[in-house]
């Protein structure tokens, strides 16, 4: 009798504790940052109907070739877009040179078979404009000979260039930016970073939700 009273008492604290070890570990793991880095404090904006400002973008540079960046795009899609597009403030942001309307287009169609195309921005530049945002990013990547790249990038809402400064695989711990064709650098990488900024996010909103009621 009193065996099975240990025994329940020990399978009633294993029901309680695991959520709670688990919660912690969460706590520990995914949001261990105090703040996802900031590795740019000023990026050029876009100009026109889209912009980076109070928006958290997702930004990518397609060149003039869009089928070379098609597999990273719908990659994008699948892993970081899908589960994102619907969240506060984001957006997705393909800049593109003038010129590639009708590639763009022909994209769309595409996309729209998979998915809800309403917070892709595209966003079409002259070959200065371009390389004046990608510049600003004061990343180590290039863009190609075609304008384009396949690393994509998160802007905050306040235009600066967030990332890691503790990351594994590169040399100085700096990633500015995350691989598009790599689905193990969305899924492992991005897709982690993004969930810290709207984890940081939900704090402020809390924080600033008590303010008011404090008032």
């Amino acid at each position: 009798m009193k065996k099975n009273k240990i025994k329940k008492g020990i399978v009633l604290s294993a029901l309680f504790l695991g959520p709670l070890l688990f919660y912690i570990f969460l706590s520990l793991g995914i949001y261990h940052h105090a703040n996802l880095p900031i590795l740019t404090k000023k990026v050029e904006d876009v100009k026109g109907e889209v912009t980076f400002k109070k928006h958290f973008s997702v930004v990518s540079f397609l060149g003039t070739d869009i089928e070379q960046n098609k597999g990273g795009l719908f990659n994008l899609n699948e892993v970081i877009y899908k589960r994102y597009r619907k969240s506060l403030y984001f957006q997705s942001v393909l800049i593109a040179p003038k010129g590639t309307e009708e590639q763009v287009e022909s994209l769309k169609k595409k996309l729209k078979t998979y998915t809800d195309i309403e917070n892709w921005k595209f966003v079409f530049l002259n070959k200065d404009e371009i390389k004046l945002i990608f510049k600003s990013f004061d990343s180590p990547y290039t863009l190609n000979n075609n304008l384009g790249s396949e690393y994509v990038f998160i802007v905050d809402r306040e235009l600066r260039l967030r990332g890691r400064k503790d990351d594994e695989d590169t040399d100085n711990g700096r990633l500015y930016g995350y691989n598009m064709n790599s689905v193990n650098d969305l899924k492992n990488k991005m897709k982690k970073d993004i969930e810290i900024i709207y984890y940081q996010l939900k704090k402020s909103l809390e924080k600033e939700k008590r303010f008011k009621r404090e008032i």
